[in-house]
């Protein structure tokens, strides 16, 4: 098991799971047509994570949690990541730049790992954070290139290594449950 905090980590991988069926989905914007059935793919294998492990979540509701006492800076750290998310799509919008904004808000996402981590006291959050900061960043480039929607990188990128993250921690938290 990843953590002893088993019900955060059954949220995690099904919240990780449910954003990649978002990611997936906002993919779908514009992608190439040869990438529209594994967009799906990715929607319903992360779906099928969330609901697994959503029920899993509620049944170890009882279980101690890594926010116990910490709930108000979780709160603090959503507020700032939606904040930060809105504001900056706003900016992009105004400026005449909106087909950056998948890429903004998947960055915001990404930040947000890194304090998220510490409050979850799950070092792979951090990890996934990273992986998606780097992989984001290497995209730019390309992306000014184009005049294509970010989601078109940006939602894959995203949805998959939440899949992936979301993947790795149902099998490592199964022998736990």
């Amino acid at each position: 098991m990843l953590t002893e905090f088993l019900r955060d980590q059954c949220f995690t991988t099904a919240w990780f799971g449910l954003m990649a069926f978002v990611w997936f989905g906002w993919a779908q914007e514009d992608p190439p047509r040869r990438w529209r059935i594994w967009l799906g793919a990715g929607s319903v294998l992360g779906v099928g994570l969330a609901v697994a492990f959503g029920v899993l979540t509620a049944a170890n509701w009882d279980q101690p949690s890594a926010l116990e006492g910490r709930y108000a800076w979780f709160g603090v750290l959503v507020v700032a990541e939606v904040i930060a998310a809105g504001a900056g799509c706003l900016v992009l919008a105004r400026r005449g730049a909106p087909r950056w904004m998948a890429w903004w808000v998947a960055v915001v996402v990404a930040v947000h790992f890194l304090p998220l981590a510490w409050l979850l006291n799950d070092i792979g959050v951090a990890v996934v954070g990273v992986v998606q900061l780097v992989v984001l960043g290497s995209v730019v480039p390309h992306l000014r290139g184009t005049h294509t929607p970010s989601s078109r990188s940006a939602g894959p990128i995203m949805g998959a290594t939440l899949l992936l993250s979301a993947a790795i921690s149902a099998v490592l938290t199964a022998p736990g449950l």
